[in-house]
């Protein structure tokens, strides 16, 4: 969900009346919603399947709503929707009954199958077990306001349009813009002033007959001007949380259909796994699927590909998510790493300044206590520690060197950034937002991870400055450890931040899981982490207590702090991000039983939203019987959980490659959660890799890049 909301239009006042009071921007919920999701189109919808101008419900394509309504009617009433559910990512069906006037017994004699896919294609069947031929009247009620997802998405959308017969359906019309449905078979009758498409269908017996609906939006030509603006043409900053990521084709222009472009490869392997407890298996198959719908080319460069951040609050590039996210799909593969990575150099601020290497970001809400924490912050200190890793994982060298001036740039703004003009201290911390923001627990998480994979990067292709980073990073270290740890009776714990007066925060939250997360270096070796072992060790007693695991996932604040709020984005919600890097950390620094029980938290939240993990759900505590609460406001799916359901899968083989090096190291958790796995369609040095975790949590590689040597 946004930060930020924008404020709703004022309304016209009609001759002498006084104008309506304002709409309050309301957020519209999906956690109950349909979903099916091919970028840039989508259809979102509720369990019955009918599309009634309501909520978020609807067509979409390029960002605009193109079909709001679309409601039928058998024999005169509703059929009666048994089952909706969705078959893949970006399909759904949904299975009804039809009873006609005058019908006895209980067995419906007709019932009727609704396909849909995001690409705007929707296939009515209608099937009788009757014995003989039936006459079934059938009338389709459409309705188009061609509003943007973002101003539908907080409750503003459009007024419905007025349409008109075009060909074998309906069309309307809007500021640069026509929606156009078109049916197969034609129509007996089309009322444009309904909105209403009528069919007298032949239904033979224990026969079918079937309507075809194709939805389609018509942009302005190539070169008639009014072009389309696309999130690059926008400052990244200045956008809503990514509400207006997706755009708005001008007003002006001659209108052609838009080209439903084929969808683009999957920058990833075909990645499976096969786990004694099938419900990983399911997860990380949905996971994928997701991915593979919010899949994104960049305008600038179609051939660079990203995954934009979620429905629908972020359908656009997300800076920070997409990095997260292709920095967890690594195990499958690095070339959505360099897509990423490409798409978020053309954003990076060239301008000489403080913000010269930075990479722009908007501000979201970082929960009670703390100001709004700034994204773009978070993105220039990932995108180093990305580059590096994806190179560890067997990133080209040519496709390396490309973007190393990238990430110098981004290191050499975390230096300035985090570098004192008081002579007594070489180093300061990072302030999030820069220059003036606080001084945030995982902000310092991130740029120590960031100097010394950094200096790593640098080291191996000759640039200078590495020494100066890992100095830089040492004495931050020796800092952090005296200024951030917080004792107390029961162990201490890290401050939540440091404000710019250098007052500590103690507010405890799944932000300090990011304290783990270090990073690899050459060899399969984790760099070291702020925390000393004696401190990690009590941050995993901290992380796997009742006040933080829900027993669904990590709370993003612990429910013993003053301000938790389970359903707050920043004080008490579980977000599966953090979750999965803190199960990660966990595993790595060998504290496997606390990472054990996340894990399973959420592979049992997993099944109760279908294996579609929402971006967060309310951090209530799990008692016996119940299950996971939606968030009203979350997106479903979110790049971030379906990247970190595969992460947090996984980690559990513990891989560690170090492909520049020729090894790779494979260290699983011994406990071995949920039993025997196996992974296939992983990715290492740009070849096939599997392996297989027994009971015992023993490893055997089964399949591995010539001249990889194995490590443990």
């Amino acid at each position: 969900m946004p930060g930020i909301v924008p404020t709703p239009p004022a309304p016209r006042p009609s001759g002498a009346q006084r104008a309506a009071p304002l709409r309050t921007p309301q957020p519209q919920p999906v956690h109950s919603s349909l979903i099916c999701l091919a970028l840039p189109a989508l259809a979102i919808s509720p369990a019955d399947g009918q599309l009634r101008g309501e909520g978020l419900n609807g067509y979409y394509r390029e960002g605009r709503r193109i079909l709001s309504r679309c409601e039928v009617r058998v024999a005169g009433a509703e059929p009666l929707i048994v089952q909706g559910r969705l078959t893949a990512a970006d399909r759904a069906r949904f299975v009804g009954t039809v009873r006609r006037a005058g019908e006895r017994g209980p067995d419906p004699e007709i019932h009727m199958e609704r396909l849909r896919r995001a690409d705007g294609t929707e296939r009515l069947t209608f099937r009788s077990s009757a014995a003989r031929a039936l006459r079934l009247p059938v009338e389709i009620r459409l309705g188009a306001d061609l509003t943007e997802l973002g101003a539908v998405a907080i409750g503003l959308p459009g007024p419905e349009l007025r349409a008109a017969v075009h060909g074998s359906g309906l069309r309307w019309s809007g500021p640069g813009a026509h929606a156009v449905v078109a049916a197969t078979p034609a129509p007996d009758d089309a009322l444009a002033s309904a909105g209403l498409l009528r069919w007298e269908l032949d239904l033979p017996a224990a026969g079918h007959r079937t309507i075809d609906l194709r939805i389609s939006l018509e942009l302005p030509a190539p070169g008639h001007g009014g072009g389309h603006r696309t999130a690059q043409d926008r400052p990244t900053g200045g956008a809503p949380s990514g509400l207006d990521d997706t755009g708005r084709p001008g007003s002006s222009g001659s209108l052609a259909p838009r080209p439903r472009a084929a969808r683009p490869p999957r920058p990833w392997t075909p990645a499976r796994l096969e786990c004694d407890d099938a419900r990983a298996d399911a997860l990380l198959a949905a996971a994928l699927g997701d991915l593979n719908g919010l899949l994104t080319r960049d305008p600038a460069t179609p051939m660079d590909l990203y995954v934009a951040g979620g429905i629908p609050w972020r359908p656009g590039l997300a800076p920070a998510d997409a990095l997260w996210s292709a920095r967890m799909l690594l195990p499958l593969g690095t070339r959505l790493a360099a897509g990423t990575l490409r798409a978020l150099a053309r954003t990076q601020l060239a301008a000489p300044g403080a913000d010269f290497g930075r990479i722009p970001g908007p501000l979201r809400d970082a929960g009670p206590h703390t100001p709004p924490s700034c994204t773009g912050v978070e993105a220039t200190l990932l995108f180093p520690v990305l580059l590096a890793e994806a190179r560890r994982w067997g990133l080209p060298d040519h496709e390396t060197e490309r973007l190393l001036p990238a990430a110098e740039r981004c290191l050499r703004w975390l230096r300035s950034t985090g570098t004192s003009a008081d002579t007594a201290h070489r180093v300061s911390y990072v302030p999030d937002p820069a220059p003036d923001g606080p001084h945030r627990c995982e902000t310092q998480a991130h740029a120590h991870r960031a100097a010394l994979l950094g200096a790593d990067l640098l080291d191996a292709y000759g640039y200078p400055d590495a020494a100066a980073l890992r100095d830089w990073a040492a004495q931050l270290r020796t800092r952090f450890r005296n200024d951030f740890w917080l004792d107390d009776r029961s162990g201490g714990r890290p401050a939540a931040l440091r404000t710019a007066d250098g007052r500590p925060l103690p507010h405890l939250g799944s932000a300090a899981a990011h304290l783990l997360d270090t990073g690899l270096l050459g060899d399969g070796t984790h760099a070291p982490g702020l925390l000393d072992s004696t401190r990690t060790a009590q941050l995993a007693a901290l992380l796997g207590s009742p006040a933080l695991d829900s027993g669904w996932g990590l709370r993003s604040l612990s429910a013993k702090e003053s301000g938790y709020n389970p359903f707050g984005h920043r004080s008490g919600a579980v977000r599966i991000h953090e979750t999965a890097v803190a199960v990660a950390g966990l595993a790595a620094a060998g504290h496997e039983k606390a990472a054990s029980a996340l894990v399973k938290g959420v592979l049992d939240a997993a099944e109760t939203f279908g294996h579609r993990l929402p971006e967060m759900y309310a951090g209530e505590q799990r008692i016996v019987g119940s299950v996971p609460v939606p968030h009203p406001a979350a997106c479903r799916p979110a790049s971030v959980a379906a990247a970190g359901a595969v992460h947090l899968l996984v980690a559990l083989a513990g891989l560690r490659p170090d492909v520049p090096g020729g090894t790779v190291a494979v260290r699983p958790v011994s406990c071995a959660p949920l039993g025997a796995l196996q992974f296939t369609g992983l990715s290492v040095a740009e070849q096939p890799f599997a392996v297989r975790i027994s009971r015992l949590g023993m490893a055997m590689v089964e399949e591995a890049a010539d001249g990889l040597q194995l490590g443990s």
